[in-house]
């Protein structure tokens, strides 16, 4: 059995609905659908809760009675017999109900994340009615009862695993499975999300737990590019990458996918392709555990990145000084990207600069501290393994006339990276595609 994951955009319109409608039941096989939102609907359910918060139910009202509108005349153009239009105006309105009855009670957090849960719980619902309508088999799960976290807020795999099985066992002989991404209950059993990648984190753990042959993600772009095709000409779906590779990518600026979102199919070792929903025949990206050697996949870039450097000449030979450095950082959960050093110094990139002024305060403590914003990452993929003579120096070349602040290399088999200003990522970016690729 196949996973195939749709994003909001590929559930966007009634006629995108038919379109994951015909891709999902192509092949004739049994296949489980995870599905997003319909595009803009969690938007407009987080601008409900903020209504909310600020205790002004009639802001919220009218965004809810506006979503509901919009809705309706989906279900209009969605379906072609007057029962399943019926039945379907029904189960909307009793959700569109349910987001009223919060307009007057006390709302919290808890009370926002049952909102935001509405979105998928439509969307599903609305994709199986038109599969039912035109003749399919299919058969709607709820995810809130079989995705879970645990305490730490992580997915509790070995209880997915458990009750996704009673839930198949319980629901055999259909053709089309379909279950929401992104929402699920926490170690305590209220409604929750997975917060980190989404619906494509459903849809992996989803694969690992049944466990499936392969995880689809289908999305509106041809797979993961081997450079940004907003800044650079001609770039090219990479055709195989590595888990690692993956996550590096993801990591540093490739937003097709969540650095974390693929474990779950890493460590089952299932592979994920990704898909592009306006040309279905393309082959687009897949994911797995084989390594290519030899190669350089693809290129990266992260924005929005401070440089953090600490001098002290009492660093040398000093134990216990990075422990003090990365316990500052930890204070303030701020993860560090990049760290470079040397006998008296250590330079790190922050990605989250809202405790930046505390962070340099506590610095000051150990040493003169310089701080450099506007920065950007910029990072290369591949098999960069320190035995592959001459690698590394190929994609320095390629920087060779970009002032660069740091190097990270060795940290990882799969990227050398660097820390450039912001204002010369284009040019790095083109430099690298020339060099790289464009031979």
């Amino acid at each position: 059995m196949k996973v195939m994951k749709f994003g909001g955009t590929s559930v966007g319109s009634p006629e995108r609905m038919k379109g994951v409608a015909s891709l999902v039941t192509e092949s004739g096989e049994p296949t489980f659908v995870v599905l997003s939102a319909m595009s803009g609907t969690t938007n407009s359910l987080v601008e409900i809760s903020d209504y909310l918060y600020k205790k002004n139910p009639e802001g919220a009202n009218e965004v809810i009675n506006k979503l509901e509108a919009k809705y309706m005349q989906h279900v209009e153009e969605l379906y072609s017999k007057e029962e399943t239009k019926k039945a379907t105006r029904e189960f909307l309105a009793g959700e569109f109900d349910y987001l009223r009855s919060f307009t007057k009670d006390l709302f919290t957090s808890f009370e926002e994340k049952s909102i935001v849960a509405q979105g998928e719980i439509m969307s599903t619902n609305m994709v199986v009615n038109y599969l039912n309508e035109i003749g399919v088999k299919a058969v709607l799960l709820n995810a809130l009862d079989f995705m879970r976290t645990d305490k730490n807020a992580e997915p509790d795999t070995q209880y997915i695993k458990e009750k996704l099985h009673d839930v198949m066992e319980a629901n055999t002989g259909y053709q089309i499975y379909i279950t929401q991404g992104f929402i699920c209950r926490n170690a305590y059993g209220e409604v929750d999300n997975l917060q980190r990648g989404g619906s494509d984190y459903t849809a992996s753990l989803i694969g690992a737990a049944l466990p499936a042959e392969e995880i689809q993600i289908w999305t509106d772009i041809d797979g993961m590019h081997n450079n940004d095709p907003r800044i650079v000409e001609k770039t090219e779906a990479v055709r195989q990458l590595n888990f690692e590779e993956a996550a590096e990518l993801a990591y540093f600026g490739a937003k097709i996918l969540h650095p974390t979102c693929v474990q779950p199919a890493k460590y089952a070792g299932i592979p994920v392709r990704l898909k592009y929903t306006m040309d279905p025949k393309a082959d687009g990206t897949i994911i797995d555990n084989v390594i290519v050697r030899g190669k350089i996949k693809a290129v990266a870039a992260k924005d929005n990145i401070t440089a953090i450097k600490i001098k002290s000449s009492r660093m040398l030979l000093a134990t216990g000084f990075l422990r003090k450095v990365f316990e500052i950082f930890e204070s303030y959960q701020t993860p560090i990207d990049m760290i470079t050093t040397s006998e008296v110094g250590v330079s790190m990139s922050i990605d989250n600069d809202s405790h930046l002024n505390e962070i340099v305060d506590e610095l000051k403590k150990y040493g003169t501290v310089t701080v450099d914003s506007n920065m950007c990452i910029v990072c290369v993929v591949g098999d960069l393994d320190w035995s592959n003579l001459g690698f590394e120096t190929i994609a320095t070349d390629a920087m060779k006339n970009i002032p660069v602040r740091m190097i990270s290399y060795g940290g990882s088999n799969y990227n050398i990276s660097f820390l450039i200003r912001e204002a010369d990522k284009k040019q790095a970016l083109q430099n690298l595609s020339k060099v790289l690729f464009n031979k």
